[in-house]
């Protein structure tokens, strides 16, 4: 009996332990709610849909979408409080000043949010993209060397060469009369990147830009597919997306990417070994070395190397990453200059005064910095035109911005690129294309952060040295042979998925020039 009294009063104990732990953690959980929404109320609300949704449905993806996100820019200037469900809380960004705090913290303080992240990483797995912590400091450290410009300089023959070919399609098109050819441009020029990425990262010739390849066939399926299930949400559950036919349709674009990707690693993982490190480097002095080449190579400062699955995940992540973002890049700054046919005049001048006497028409590195307006209007461009419109994090500690408000701990934080370039508070007149915005003298006294195409702080894009050089090189060598305007009948609506696209194209009327002219 004694046993049994003292059994039960062990067990009471432990319950009493336990309903005061979960008494206690409840408390806690209350708290921390109470402080975040005390928090949260000093960032201004727009109108709910309901008291049941939120703002759920309220921010397309759409060009309506866009002017709503113009329109949340204009009237709260700072960024405005938003509620995806009346449980799940977000802080929609649009100024440098409650930018800053997020986007100059370290990875680990403001690491990717998942949800709006998490659809690629059975794609691009734990790649600079999607990684955070230690593995992300050392990753970044390891590939920095790889953008040198150095390196980027023997990359220079490549985007010449995948333009020449676009423009050997574009002129096909136009026949021998060389009259003016309506012409979709977003997916030829995201046939170009690829062309470019696959020579880069891998130097394999796909000939994508003439002929199908299955490996690029199924970049663009992914891509497709993540956009879609990002706009259904039963799809956001994994086990349930496998059993649907897109699912199945991702699993094996997936398969089909890491295999070509696994494949070319270990083939020159194995011509590594075999030569032995020096042996290897001997063969290679005095030819250009691409992005495998490098990543294999590469070692940290305890002499680590990175598996054969990093460097594929880095490949993944660069020819995700550089191609639909370059793209639409190009297809919106053919666009404005085709709309603002001054600039596309004076951009010719400059490209034609370039290549003056020269007996090949190729744009050289040292070229690059002398094309001072075709960069002023390249930039203003990405500004109006961003192709990533926004980014997310999610902070692990509360962050305090520059007017005494706090960006409380947990919360989802999308950083609007878009809302931040078309900021009355820093661009004038911000519908205005006018590439003058970034002459030395205009951008005197301007923040950083106003301008954010590559985002920036820790977490900024690895490779915008390189996309600013192949989309240096692409509009040099289009306007030296082609005249660029809209097509009045296919005007474009704008639509932000992954990057910045359209409902039904972008489609240009492209006019072939004397050569010479």
């Amino acid at each position: 009996m004694a046993l049994g009294s003292l059994g039960v009063l062990a067990l009471g104990s432990v319950v009493l332990a336990l309903l005061l732990r979960w008494l206690w953690d409840t408390l806690v959980l209350v708290s921390s709610i109470r402080d975040t929404c005390h928090q949260l109320r000093r960032f201004p609300c727009p109108p709910w849909r309901s008291w049941v949704l939120g703002h759920t449905g309220m921010a397309k993806v759409t060009e309506e979408g866009l002017e709503q996100a113009e329109e949340l820019a204009t009237r709260y200037r700072r960024g405005c409080l938003w509620w995806f469900l009346p449980w799940m809380p977000a802080l929609r960004l649009f100024h440098p000043d409650t930018l800053r705090p997020v986007l100059m913290a370290t990875a680990s303080i403001a690491p990717k949010d998942r949800l709006f992240y998490g659809f690629l990483k059975p794609w691009l797995g734990d790649g600079l993209l999607l990684s955070h912590g230690h593995k992300w400091a050392q990753h970044r450290r390891l590939l920095t060397p790889a953008f040198h410009g150095d390196l980027l300089k023997s990359y220079m023959g490549i985007f010449n060469q995948s333009t020449n070919v676009m423009h050997a399609k574009w002129r096909a098109a136009a026949g021998p009369t060389g009259a003016a050819v309506a012409l979709e441009v977003l997916d030829q020029l995201s046939l170009l990147t690829l062309d470019t990425l696959q020579r880069c990262i891998f130097s394999h010739e796909s000939h994508c830009q003439q002929q199908p390849s299955e490996y690029i066939k199924a970049i663009l399926e992914l891509s497709r597919l993540v956009v879609q299930r990002q706009q259904r949400l039963l799809h956001y559950f994994w086990w349930l997306y496998q059993l649907s036919g897109d699912g199945r349709r991702f699993t094996q674009a997936c398969a089909t990417v890491h295999g070509f990707t696994a494949a070319v690693v270990q083939r020159r993982r194995q011509a590594l070994q075999r030569l032995g490190h020096q042996a290897w480097m001997d063969q290679h002095r005095g030819q250009r070395m691409d992005f495998i080449d490098l990543l294999l190579l590469a070692k940290d400062e305890d002499g680590n190397t990175l598996s054969d699955e990093d460097i594929a995940a880095e490949a993944n992540t660069f020819m995700f990453a550089g191609h639909d973002t370059t793209a639409s890049g190009l297809s919106w700054l053919f666009y404005n200059l085709a709309c603002h046919q001054q600039h596309q005049d004076r951009c010719r001048q400059e490209v034609q005064e370039l290549l003056k006497g020269r007996d090949v028409e190729d744009i050289e590195w040292d070229d690059l910095s002398h094309l001072p307006f075709t960069t002023m209007c390249i930039k203003e461009s990405l500004r109006l035109h961003p192709p990533v419109v926004a980014v997310s994090r999610r902070c692990s500690r509360d962050l305090a911005t520059r007017d005494g408000r706090v960006i409380p701990k947990g919360v989802i934080c999308l950083m609007s690129i878009y809302g931040t370039h078309h900021n009355p508070e820093m661009w004038p007149d911000p519908q205005v294309y006018n590439p003058l915005r970034f002459s030395p003298e205009n951008s005197q006294g301007r923040p950083p952060l106003a301008f954010i195409p590559f985002s920036a702080g820790p977490r900024n894009c690895i490779g915008q040295s390189f996309a600013m050089a192949e989309m240096k090189v692409v509009v040099a060598l289009t306007l030296a042979r082609f005249r660029i305007r809209p097509d009045p009948a296919r005007p474009p609506r704008r639509k932000p998925e992954l990057i910045l696209r359209t409902e039904d194209g972008l489609w240009l009327l492209l006019e072939p020039l004397p050569k010479g002219a």
